[in-house]
């Protein structure tokens, strides 16, 4: 059969997924894979989740779009209500789009729209850090510090400086205490603001965990409050990424409540919808709305789908799952035991360098050498092996290569359905060892 699809690659051909079974994906062949990292730690509730799929079906009988220029909708009515019920103090608005992307995107208009509107229209300069990823589009894309996404396109970006990222297991200095080293990383953001020019900057934008880039990387203890200060003292917006690490992934509904911090805005997406329906959404606080209202009365940026019923009662189902039946535990419990069984399996692996990660949210970092840290040469393509191994054993997980600099590094990212079952883990990790010691041999 001709097939007309433009997909992610030219090369090979996939495989074709007709049905979900829990936390795992069968395709035409009737061949099963256990799903270990949710796709793109997208589907929390595995792929048949009965009241989401209900929950989509009544929408469906009731409306399935109106454009928000002309209605609002309940689904999304009660989705911003139910968000902000559960999120960081000072958060107060929920501005819906259709993923992360477009999230990171409307974050960054409405910092510097926020800013003209209050009369520091110098402040147009966004911070990050090195080894992030805050999505694909050209906004997204250059905040960001995926230098292997961001090359190609660099011309077309707009000028981000980053800083370092806070990477324990790499830069954390020995005899180091976690808090010392915490306010050392953080420090450098106090020096980049220093170096630009408190008035120029309007935002710092950071992942809470590390998704994609580096590997389920947690802030250190005391990090992220040390960056709270720093944006409070000069005046700077803080705007915190949880579009791979929200929505229950590290057992907190908003990972950044493990941390202690309220940020200024925060991006979510992913779990949000658990891959039922495409949805985001940019949460912000109070004062950043009433600025706008105070003001033009208009946030000058929008997108066709955003607010979509469907989109949006989707959300509302996946939501009452997390929280009403009791899954946010459960994500602690079973990360725990994933956490655990990665050490038993791993733990003293030729190979292994870091065990790492919060909740169902876990990374495994490969080396040349324990004691050195040294890692493999790129052009070995570990990551891309250990992938086609995984896949060919029937398990999906997410590897990636550039851990430390773009180049170098190579991990594997989990991201397991929330629901999964302690015999799923083992499942999880005795495949996971099989691709591993089998890319390595290759």
């Amino acid at each position: 059969m001709p097939n007309h699809i433009f997909g992610r690659s030219t090369k090979g051909t996939l495989p074709t997924a007709v049905k979900g079974d829990g936390c795992y994906l069968i395709d035409s062949s009737g061949k099963r894979y256990l799903d270990g990292s949710g796709g793109a730690a997208v589907s929390c509730l595995g792929h048949s989740d009965a009241k989401v799929r209900t929950a989509l079906h009544d929408q469906l009988d009731r409306v399935a779009f109106a454009h928000t220029g002309f209605f609002t909708s309940d689904p999304a009515e009660a989705l911003a209500d139910r968000l902000i019920a559960e999120a960081p103090e000072g958060i107060d608005r929920v501005y819906l789009v259709s993923g992360g992307s477009e999230a990171v995107e409307a974050a960054l208009k409405l910092a510097r729209q926020y800013f003209l509107e209050t009369g520091q229209p110098s402040r147009h300069r966004v911070i990050a850090r090195r080894q992030s990823y805050h999505g694909n589009t050209l906004g997204a894309l250059a905040t960001g510090g995926n230098e292997w996404r961001r090359a190609q396109f660099r011309p077309l970006l707009v000028e981000t400086t980053h800083i370092a990222p806070c990477y324990e297991y790499r830069d954390r200095a020995e005899g180091e205490t976690q808090e010392a080293y915490g306010q050392r990383a953080a420090e450098e953001l106090e020096a980049e603001i220093r170096r630009l020019g408190p008035e120029t900057v309007m935002a710092f934008v950071a992942e809470p965990v590390v998704g994609a880039t580096a590997g389920a990387v947690p802030a250190v203890p005391g990090y992220l409050r040390r960056i709270r200060e720093i944006c409070d003292r000069h005046g700077i917006l803080l705007i915190l990424d949880e579009v791979m690490c929200g929505m229950g992934r590290t057992g907190h509904l908003f990972a950044c409540l493990e941390d202690g911090v309220a940020p200024d805005m925060i991006t979510i997406a992913k779990g949000l919808g658990a891959g039922y329906q495409p949805i985001g959404a940019l949460l912000c606080t109070g004062a950043i709305y009433e600025a706008i209202k105070a003001g033009s009365g208009f946030f000058q940026h929008g997108h066709t789908y955003m607010g979509h019923a469907m989109a949006a009662a989707a959300a509302n189902a996946v939501l009452s799952r997390i929280l009403d039946d009791g899954l946010l535990p459960r994500v602690r419990e079973q990360g725990a035991k994933l956490d655990a069984a990665l050490r038993d399996r791993f733990g003293q692996h030729p190979h292994v360098g870091d065990i790492r990660g919060r909740g169902l949210f876990r990374g495994v970092e490969l080396v040349a050498d324990r004691e050195t840290k040294t890692p493999f040469d790129p052009a070995r393509k570990l990551n891309a092996k250990i992938k086609a191994e995984a896949f060919a054993e029937g398990l999906i997980c997410y590897p990636m290569g550039g851990t430390i600099d773009g180049q170098r590094g190579d991990h594997v990212l989990l991201a397991p359905p929330f629901i999964i079952e302690d015999a799923q883990i083992g499942e999880l990790t005795t495949k996971l060892a099989t691709a591993i010691d089998r890319a390595l041999a290759a």
